[in-house]
């Protein structure tokens, strides 16, 4: 009996060092790009961010050395409850280990949860709310692209500074143009402006007709447009009609993505200032990947800046999990790990996550081009400044995130 005992002792203490070595050797990853696939940030995210994190799973160079990665991807809809409802089942059945993308930052905020609670991995691209680095910080998300402070302290100082003191915003109705107008109103405040009023708008609306004749009344020098995507074309567009700008008033489109200015047209987009930490032709490495990534779009577009950090978050994330000899399937260890590592991509260049999960790089002042000035498809911008990446986002003493406290 005794020695029955043993074997069996034996064998179980076999199985559980050959599952702890099966663990410890464990090279496979999972990744779901949740995005919105459909609807008014679909060509700023959508299939082209899921294509983003194809690129850089083939780029990492990991599935030559034996891993095994999956892309997978979900359509939130816009809605913070089919975003969380994706999220939950991503971890609990299909096993997944990070979100990537999230465009509209009500969702984001809803999965920046549910990650943390799963201890997953969430590399947010898409979402601008800067809560995900403050009050609503997390150790298993990193915030990678852009955020509504740095939007708010280049574009809307920069045109403060320009002589718009006065300002009227048109802003989204949900956390994003919450956070947005939140942002730029301080540093139009800060910097010697006044807010003299605002209105909100239902996200997807078609008709701007009646926020746009407020904006007009308001006589502020400055119409502030805290929205994205389909929401800001058709706000630019309808602007022109109702002769805003030709009365003297000026547009700042506080979010416009590359895709934004296609939609409009250089003919009405000419002239808008804004910021984008990304542009496909920034310089050599900006232009080899756009071109390969446009090879592979149906549209033949290339990248836009949300798109553009799926990518670079990913290669990152990749080089981490390289670094940890495996994947732990322990999220909050392996963004550790991404903390600890200078990032250095060739989309972003090189930089660094900050405690809070900030992704710290350059942010870069652009003015679309007049029709004269464009000599090839998607040339739009012209580069009118540059904002250091030591200055472009909340500094680190004055983030509210609790991680710091610790």
């Amino acid at each position: 009996m005794k020695n029955k005992i043993s074997i069996a002792l034996l064998g179980t203490a076999l199985s559980l060092a050959m599952a702890g070595i099966a663990m410890a050797q464990d090279k496979t990853v999972k990744i779901g790009a949740l995005s919105d696939q459909s609807g008014l940030y679909a060509d700023l995210g959508g299939p082209g961010s899921t294509l983003a994190a194809q690129m850089a799973a083939e780029d990492s160079g990991l599935m030559a050395k034996g891993w095994k990665i999956d892309i997978i991807s979900g359509d939130h809809q816009n809605k913070p409850d089919i975003g969380s409802n994706i999220a939950r089942q991503w971890f609990d059945v299909d096993k997944v280990d990070t979100i990537v993308d999230v465009p509209n930052s009500g969702v984001a905020l809803a999965v920046n949860n549910i990650v943390k609670e799963k201890n997953g991995v969430y590399i947010n691209s898409g979402a601008a709310t800067s809560d995900l680095t403050n009050a609503q910080c997390s150790p298993n998300t990193v915030h990678w692209t852009y955020d509504t402070y740095m939007l708010a302290h280049s574009t809307g100082q920069a045109m403060v500074k320009a002589g718009g003191d006065s300002w009227f915003f048109l802003t989204a109705d949900y956390a994003f143009g919450a956070a947005l107008e939140r942002d730029t109103s301080e540093v139009v405040k800060s910097s010697g402006g006044k807010v003299v009023g605002g209105v909100k708008h239902p996200l997807n609306t078609a008709d701007f007709s009646s926020f746009l004749l407020q904006a007009q009344s308001s006589k502020a020098k400055v119409i502030g447009l805290a929205n994205a995507g389909g929401d800001t074309t058709n706000s630019i567009k309808q602007a022109a009609e109702f002769g805003i700008s030709k009365g003297g008033q000026k547009l700042a489109a506080l979010l416009l993505f590359i895709t934004d200015v296609k939609a409009i047209g250089l003919e009405t987009a000419q002239g808008l200032s804004f910021t984008e930490t990304f542009y496909w032709d920034l310089n050599d490495k900006t232009r080899d990947f756009s071109k390969k990534f446009a090879a592979r779009m149906k549209n033949g577009a290339p990248p836009s800046m949300v798109q553009a950090g799926v990518y670079a978050g990913l290669i990152h994330y990749f080089k981490a999990l390289e670094a940890l000899g495996s994947n732990p399937h322990d999220g909050a260890k392996i963004v550790a790990k991404m903390k600890e590592l200078p990032t250095d991509d060739p989309l972003f260049g090189q930089g660094k996550i900050e405690a809070n999960g900030r992704k710290i790089h350059p942010g870069y002042l652009f003015e679309v081009k007049k029709p004269s000035e464009s000599k090839a498809p998607w040339d739009f911008y012209k580069l009118a400044g540059t904002v250091p990446a030591d200055q472009a986002f909340t500094p680190i003493e004055k983030s509210t995130c609790a991680l710091l406290k610790k």
